[in-house]
């Protein structure tokens, strides 16, 4: 039976289905070989294009960012990793560049001091920062001035969303995000998180009046948790109703890994979707 999000509320479920409900790693079988065939798809690539990695943004282990170069004079794409905000790296990620890339667009992957050795308005913090080194650098890099489309994935997406604020970011792209961090601090997360409410809203980009008028698309899995499901469509719901522009799609079938898929194939949906916003913006 399909659970409508208008009666899905996370307050009235007990802390046992509370973590059930935003446990990915559980809930898809084979994640864990899913995001092994990553890395290692992702160590090649990177080997292909040694030249720009671990770019130093900041003075943290994680401060860096790699830089993949498709063309002369192309824009750029920043990807955020996900994790919860306390695990995976982003040299997980590097794959999710063959999409883009395959269609003239450098990838740029960011790294990011995790918790509980880092708050969330530290990580957010250190995401402003490398956007501004990276922007700062797009001539050195051979790439093309006038902006940078960040995407990100899970905590990423999240992340995503709150660096559209930066004035050197003219579109988002955000996958499975989290944009309420309510249920979040309410949950097992939380035990390396350590947010209390005041952090949780500030950095919930659904508590916010309004936001960056800049273009968004979200996108969501129809395979994916309940709770992630609705964290996506209550963020583009508010995006709406505050006269914010913005797109949100399901890819049907994807669950929270396998949307990647869309990503990494040069004719995949989200592919698609980050074209678009580099066409409009």
């Amino acid at each position: 039976m399909t659970i409508l999000f208008s009666a899905l509320d996370w307050r009235a479920m007990s802390r046992e289905d509370r973590d059930r409900g935003l446990n990915n790693g559980v809930a898809v079988a084979g994640s864990v070989e899913l995001v092994a065939g990553w890395e290692q798809r992702s160590a090649d690539l990177r080997a292909r294009f040694p030249a720009r990695l671990d770019l130093r943004y900041g003075p943290r282990e994680r401060n860096r960012i790699d830089f993949l170069k498709a063309a002369d004079e192309a824009p750029t794409l920043l990807f955020i990793h996900g994790g919860y905000w306390q695990a995976r790296a982003k040299e997980v990620f590097t794959v999710v560049a063959e999409g883009p890339m395959a269609h003239a667009i450098n990838v740029a992957l960011i790294g990011y001091t995790l918790a509980p050795d880092a708050t969330l308005d530290e990580i957010v913090a250190e995401i402003h920062a490398g956007i501004d080194f990276l922007a700062g650098q797009l001539p050195a890099l051979g790439a093309a001035p006038g902006g940078i489309v960040v995407s990100g994935w899970s905590a990423g997406g999240h992340l995503t969303a709150m660096a559209l604020s930066h004035p050197k970011v003219r579109a988002g792209m955000a996958i499975s995000g989290i944009y309420d961090l309510e249920p979040i601090r309410h949950s097992y997360l939380n035990e390396k998180l350590r947010a209390d409410e005041a952090t949780s809203r500030r950095n919930s980009p659904m508590m916010q009046e309004g936001g960056p008028s800049k273009p968004l698309s979200l996108v969501v899995g129809s395979a994916e948790l309940p709770l992630l499901r609705k964290q996506t469509a209550d963020f583009a719901g508010h995006r709406a109703r505050y006269g914010l522009p913005v797109t949100y799609e399901e890819i049907p079938g994807a669950d929270h890994f396998t949307i990647l898929h869309e990503m990494m194939s040069p004719k995949g949906r989200i592919t698609t979707l980050i074209r678009q916003l580099f066409e409009r913006t």
